[in-house]
């Protein structure tokens, strides 16, 4: 009867076995995204005065934007969206999420500590990011290549994309391909698809 036993045990964890290490594999394989390249080095001031660069998001899937507080046009929509993200991963501590202003000159970091506690900003890992306005413009334009810069004739005195970059563990931007299998290389953070398409992608960048 023992035999019988230890052969059953044995038939079961081979069937396990079988059924769970494709699974354990494949969480561990890379997905489907383009790798776009490595962010650009950045360290700037949060909202609680603190320096945060790249480095402290090593190991962290995170979602750029760039936007203003006083921002009268697409900026709230874009906080909007990050809010979404915020509430689909809250509580994850492998994801985070980074919102850079373009006017440092008025959002100060006291100025982004009331706009994040206005928004309902609860995620630990969300910071809101302030510094020299030459060094933000060049790691928008030049490092993210999303377009940011000042016009005394657009609503609130600047214009920017409404954009998110996504950003893996390993410090790489990463998207999805479009039905004609070109990389999307950024996220529309305007539009209910965009949103919905990112909240999928970072789904398998945290299962990486």
């Amino acid at each position: 009867m023992k035999i019988k036993s230890y052969i059953g045990i044995s038939f079961i964890i081979l069937i396990f076995g079988i059924w769970a290490v494709p699974k354990i594999i494949a969480k561990f394989q890379k997905s489907d995204l383009v790798e776009i390249g490595p962010v650009p080095a950045f360290e700037l001031t949060d909202q609680n005065k603190k320096k945060i660069s790249n480095t402290d998001y090593l190991g962290k899937v995170y979602v750029v934007e760039f936007f203003f507080s006083t921002c009268p046009t697409i900026c709230p929509k874009m906080n909007q969206s990050m809010l979404q993200l915020q509430e689909a991963f809250y509580g994850n501590p492998n994801f985070g999420l980074v919102s850079i202003t373009i006017d440092p000159e008025h959002d100060t970091a006291l100025v982004l500590k009331e706009h994040a506690a206005l928004l309902g900003v609860k995620h630990y890992n969300w910071h809101f990011l302030t510094g020299d306005k030459s060094y933000i413009y060049s790691l928008a334009n030049k490092g993210f290549n999303l377009y940011a810069g000042e016009n005394n004739k657009a609503a609130g005195g600047f214009e920017h994309s409404g954009l998110f970059a996504l950003v893996d563990k390993e410090g790489k931007i990463r998207c999805r391909k479009d039905a004609q299998g070109n990389p999307i290389l950024y996220y529309d953070g305007l539009e209910t698809s965009g949103v919905e398409a990112i909240k999928e992608d970072i789904k398998k960048l945290l299962e990486e």
